[in-house]
């Protein structure tokens, strides 16, 4: 953490996956609205897709934006999550949900992969660099519990509605604090390979 890109790119990553716990306590919410006794079903379609989605599509979204600049990217996949979190409240169809989580998902596909391949350029000792993939993997972890968490608390004094927004906001931060985060330049690869 006493590295300055490092800990602002942590802060980018723990912001962006609140937002994320957020949206999914609001999407079970939004699809009961939707489908009513059907919600169990368009949930579960929606939380296959996304993982389907992320998993076919990190391969080869990291293939084909390893030669854009890492900032445009990590900016542009905050970007195209918050107005995927800002347009969710506004849906009235199921297939709407699906399209949006399809959208989102690629767009988390997107980032992921390039902010991991961020950390050995920004800590290139092999202590330091393990130590920051155990505080990343620990920030997925936490995510998991604090944010259902604090998902009821705002329900309590809000529509599930002002959670989109709470996720819109942590995708807006995260895009900012990548944004003004000094990014190395990146790294030939000694054994690059062609995408095919």
């Amino acid at each position: 953490l006493s590295n300055p890109t490092y800990s602002r790119l942590l802060l980018a990553q723990v912001i962006a996956l609140g937002g994320t716990g957020l949206m999914t306590v609001a999407l079970g919410l939004l699809a009961f609205d939707i489908a009513g006794p059907q919600a169990g079903a368009v949930l579960g379609t929606a939380l296959a897709i996304k993982m389907i989605a992320y998993v076919a599509l990190a391969p080869v979204a990291n293939a084909v934006v390893d030669l854009l600049p890492r900032k445009v990217v990590l900016v542009g996949a905050d970007l195209i999550r918050a107005a995927v979190a800002l347009a969710l409240p506004f849906i009235d169809a199921i297939w709407q949900i699906y399209l949006l989580i399809f959208v989102l998902q690629a767009a988390s596909a997107t980032f992921t992969p390039t902010f991991q391949a961020l950390i050995p350029d920004i800590l290139e000792d092999e202590a330091d660099y393990t130590k920051a993939l155990s505080l990343s993997r620990l920030a997925y972890d936490i995510e998991n519990l604090l944010s259902p968490t604090l998902a009821g608390l705002l329900l309590l004094v809000m529509t599930y509605s002002g959670l989109f927004v709470g996720t819109t906001v942590g995708f807006l931060g995260s895009a900012l604090l990548v944004l003004t985060a000094p990014l190395p330049p990146r790294k030939a690869a000694a054994n690059a390979r062609g995408f095919l």
